[in-house]
Protein backbone atom coordinates (compact mmCIF):
# COMPACT_ATOMS: atom_id res chain seq x y z
CA UNK A 1 0.00 0.00 0.00
CA UNK A 2 1.82 3.09 -0.99
CA UNK A 3 2.13 6.20 1.76
CA UNK A 4 -0.58 8.74 2.15
CA UNK A 5 0.94 12.07 2.68
CA UNK A 6 0.08 15.67 2.73
CA UNK A 7 2.15 18.08 0.87
CA UNK A 8 3.03 21.54 3.13
CA UNK A 9 2.59 24.71 1.11
CA UNK A 10 6.02 25.19 0.95
CA UNK A 11 6.26 21.86 -0.93
CA UNK A 12 4.55 22.90 -3.98
CA UNK A 13 5.69 26.33 -4.50
CA UNK A 14 9.45 25.04 -4.60
CA UNK A 15 8.36 22.31 -7.02
CA UNK A 16 6.81 24.99 -9.59
CA UNK A 17 9.76 27.19 -9.18
CA UNK A 18 12.53 24.62 -10.48
CA UNK A 19 12.01 21.93 -12.21
CA UNK A 20 15.25 20.80 -10.32
CA UNK A 21 14.45 19.73 -7.11
CA UNK A 22 13.19 17.11 -5.11
CA UNK A 23 9.88 19.17 -4.47
CA UNK A 24 9.14 18.97 -8.46
CA UNK A 25 9.80 15.39 -7.91
CA UNK A 26 7.26 14.96 -5.53
CA UNK A 27 5.00 16.98 -7.92
CA UNK A 28 5.72 15.04 -10.85
CA UNK A 29 5.10 11.56 -9.34
CA UNK A 30 1.32 13.02 -8.06
CA UNK A 31 -1.10 10.76 -9.17
CA UNK A 32 1.38 7.91 -10.54
CA UNK A 33 0.45 5.16 -7.21
CA UNK A 34 3.83 5.81 -5.64
CA UNK A 35 1.92 7.74 -2.64
CA UNK A 36 -1.58 9.29 -1.90
CA UNK A 37 -1.94 12.61 -1.92
CA UNK A 38 -4.52 14.21 0.83
CA UNK A 39 -5.88 17.44 0.41
CA UNK A 40 -8.69 19.45 2.16
CA UNK A 41 -10.54 23.03 0.64
CA UNK A 42 -7.96 24.70 3.50
CA UNK A 43 -4.76 23.61 2.10
CA UNK A 44 -5.93 23.96 -1.58
CA UNK A 45 -6.69 27.26 -0.92
CA UNK A 46 -3.61 28.14 0.67
CA UNK A 47 -2.14 26.33 -2.32
CA UNK A 48 -3.79 28.88 -4.72
CA UNK A 49 -3.25 32.28 -2.64
CA UNK A 50 0.49 31.84 -1.97
CA UNK A 51 0.79 30.44 -5.55
CA UNK A 52 -0.78 33.27 -7.13
CA UNK A 53 1.06 35.66 -5.00
CA UNK A 54 4.39 34.49 -6.19
CA UNK A 55 3.07 33.85 -9.83
CA UNK A 56 5.55 36.56 -11.44
CA UNK A 57 8.97 35.13 -9.02
CA UNK A 58 7.53 31.64 -10.24
CA UNK A 59 7.15 32.43 -13.91
CA UNK A 60 3.44 30.84 -14.26
CA UNK A 61 0.35 32.66 -15.09
CA UNK A 62 -2.53 32.67 -13.11
CA UNK A 63 -4.22 30.35 -15.43
CA UNK A 64 -1.07 28.09 -15.51
CA UNK A 65 -1.04 27.53 -11.47
CA UNK A 66 -4.96 27.21 -11.91
CA UNK A 67 -4.37 24.23 -14.17
CA UNK A 68 -1.62 22.74 -11.51
CA UNK A 69 -3.84 22.91 -8.65
CA UNK A 70 -6.94 21.63 -10.58
CA UNK A 71 -4.64 18.42 -11.23
CA UNK A 72 -3.23 18.02 -8.08
CA UNK A 73 -6.73 18.16 -6.88
CA UNK A 74 -8.27 15.78 -9.20
CA UNK A 75 -5.22 13.13 -8.26
CA UNK A 76 -5.60 13.51 -4.47
CA UNK A 77 -8.50 12.47 -1.65
CA UNK A 78 -10.42 14.87 -0.45
CA UNK A 79 -11.17 15.35 3.31
CA UNK A 80 -13.01 17.14 5.55
CA UNK A 81 -11.80 18.57 8.48
CA UNK A 82 -14.09 18.00 11.51
CA UNK A 83 -12.21 18.42 14.33
CA UNK A 84 -9.94 21.24 15.07
CA UNK A 85 -6.47 20.64 16.87
CA UNK A 86 -5.68 24.34 17.24
CA UNK A 87 -3.41 25.63 18.68
CA UNK A 88 -0.76 22.48 18.25
CA UNK A 89 1.81 24.38 16.20
CA UNK A 90 3.42 27.96 16.28
CA UNK A 91 1.98 28.95 12.52
CA UNK A 92 -2.01 27.88 12.10
CA UNK A 93 -0.88 27.50 8.37
CA UNK A 94 1.13 24.70 9.19
CA UNK A 95 -2.16 23.85 12.10
CA UNK A 96 -4.31 23.26 9.08
CA UNK A 97 -1.53 20.62 7.15
CA UNK A 98 -1.25 18.57 10.74
CA UNK A 99 -5.51 18.79 10.96
CA UNK A 100 -5.36 17.67 7.54
CA UNK A 101 -2.83 14.83 8.10
CA UNK A 102 -4.64 13.58 11.27
CA UNK A 103 -8.03 13.45 9.49
CA UNK A 104 -6.55 11.31 6.60
CA UNK A 105 -4.10 9.58 9.02
CA UNK A 106 -1.76 10.31 6.84
CA UNK A 107 1.69 8.58 6.87
CA UNK A 108 4.14 11.43 5.90
CA UNK A 109 3.66 15.51 6.50
CA UNK A 110 6.57 16.45 3.27
CA UNK A 111 7.58 19.54 4.02
CA UNK A 112 10.95 21.98 4.26
CA UNK A 113 10.22 23.40 7.51
CA UNK A 114 10.45 20.33 9.73
CA UNK A 115 11.33 22.38 12.59
CA UNK A 116 7.55 23.83 12.62
CA UNK A 117 6.27 20.45 12.73
CA UNK A 118 8.40 19.52 15.95
CA UNK A 119 5.72 17.18 17.80
CA UNK A 120 3.71 15.83 15.16
CA UNK A 121 4.67 12.29 16.14
CA UNK A 122 2.20 12.27 18.85
CA UNK A 123 -0.72 11.79 16.16
CA UNK A 124 0.66 9.25 14.24
CA UNK A 125 2.25 11.19 11.26
CA UNK A 126 6.22 11.58 10.50
CA UNK A 127 7.34 15.24 8.92
CA UNK A 128 9.44 14.40 6.48
CA UNK A 129 11.60 16.39 3.74
CA UNK A 130 11.07 16.07 0.10
CA UNK A 131 14.27 14.51 -1.18
CA UNK A 132 14.24 11.83 2.14
CA UNK A 133 10.89 10.85 1.44
CA UNK A 134 12.07 10.02 -2.09
CA UNK A 135 15.07 8.26 -0.92
CA UNK A 136 12.92 6.18 1.94
CA UNK A 137 10.55 5.02 -0.77
CA UNK A 138 12.43 4.34 -3.26
CA UNK A 139 11.81 6.84 -5.79
CA UNK A 140 13.65 7.34 -9.07
CA UNK A 141 15.39 10.93 -9.78
CA UNK A 142 17.23 11.44 -6.56
CA UNK A 143 20.46 11.23 -5.34
CA UNK A 144 20.97 9.55 -1.70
Amino acid sequence: MPPSVVIDTNVIIAGLRSARGASFLILERIGTGAFTVNVSVPLVLEYEATARRQAREIGLTHAEIDHVLDYICSASKHREIYYLWRPFLRDPKDDLVLELAVEAEADFIITHNLRDFAGVREFGVEAIDPKRFLVRHNLPGVRK
